[in-house]
């Protein structure tokens, strides 16, 4: 699946580009690869973090949504693209999990890419479908022990953090609810609305919405605190899952070998990009954190999280697929 957008205006006016007059880098336009589809929130985070790219360094960003196999078709068309700093990823955490979830990866998440960035991070909500009568944590595990094929969990994808969460949630919960794959963040959501799937753990920008419209039903939100966004829904703890948090991150990567002074300034721009006001404002009334940090800072944060999501993996006896 494959959809391209020229940021800008709504008339298809491109920014002015000075780099363009000065040769070097950038000299031509950047292409922002999605390997999801648009509406969700990897593809949303990736469009604000290639709008600042565009602001910031003053060359047309086309963003384009290369969507199959779990987001292995546009990350390996990334690398593909060669290391020359023209084509990079727009992703999540789910990223640099590939090759823990999935069997056969033709490339390396963490060897073969170099962070540019982190951009934000966003917490997860657990939702289920309004059609069931159970109201809390505890009633929908006992119902699910019960009755275990009336009960399934839709996931984005594997190795997204709603997929780890839901992991998290059997093994802590002992429930063992049948998880089930989907293409993206919205046909999943829409079939755990229509009653299709009974539950999902996704991020607060595409489930909040839809609970407040009475679309899903919340039942808690993995933060420490309650979100001054929904300040009814409960925290993971409130409903029983006590230490219950977990986060969805994104970012920006390029093929490792791009030359450093090109990943200076992608990481330079952003890092500038995330910090504005308006853009921390944005991102906080949709639930979101901005981050801005080094490429060093990106890269050991990344080890600890990949070390942290490969040991909940082992705990629960999760199989690559």
């Amino acid at each position: 699946m494959r959809r391209r957008h020229l940021l800008g205006g709504a008339a298809g006016t491109l920014l002015a580009t000075p780099a363009l007059a000065q040769g070097g880098f950038p000299a031509r336009n950047i292409r922002m690869i999605v390997p999801y589809p648009p509406g969700g929130a990897t593809d949303a985070m990736s469009r604000l973090a290639a709008q600042k790219i565009q602001e910031k360094l003053g060359v047309t960003v086309v963003v384009e949504n290369r969507s199959g196999a779990n987001g292995q078709v546009g990350s390996q068309a990334v690398l593909q693209a060669g290391a020359d700093g023209y084509t990079i990823l727009g992703s999540a955490s789910i990223h640099v999990m590939a090759r823990s979830v999935m069997r056969n990866v033709p490339y390396d998440p963490v060897a073969d890419f170099v962070p540019l960035a982190r951009t934000a991070r966003g917490p997860l909500v657990l939702v289920m479908s309004p059609q069931r009568p159970q109201r809390t944590i505890p009633e929908i595990v006992a119902a699910a022990k019960a009755e275990p094929a009336r009960w399934s969990f839709a996931t984005s994808s594997l190795g997204s953090a709603g997929h780890l969460g839901t992991i998290e949630f059997n093994r802590v919960t002992g429930a063992n609810i049948e998880i089930v794959g989907y293409r993206g963040t919205a046909p999943a959501l829409t079939d755990v609305a229509a009653g299709n799937a009974q539950l999902m753990f996704d991020p607060v920008l595409a489930t909040l919405p839809m609970v407040r419209g009475g679309q899903l039903r919340g039942l808690g939100i993995a933060t420490a605190a309650r979100t001054p966004l929904a300040p009814d829904l409960p925290t993971m703890a409130e409903a029983g899952l006590p230490g219950f948090e977990f986060y969805s991150w994104y970012g920006v990567w390029a093929p490792r070998g791009v030359p450093a002074e090109i990943v200076a300034r992608y990481n330079a721009a952003l890092v500038e990009g995330m910090r504005e006001p308006a853009v921390v404002e944005r991102l906080t009334g949709l639930g979101f954190e901005a981050v801005a940090e080094s490429v060093p800072e990106a890269e050991r944060f990344i080890a600890a999280d990949v070390a942290r999501n490969a040991e909940l993996l082992r705990l629960a006896n999760f199989q690559p697929e």
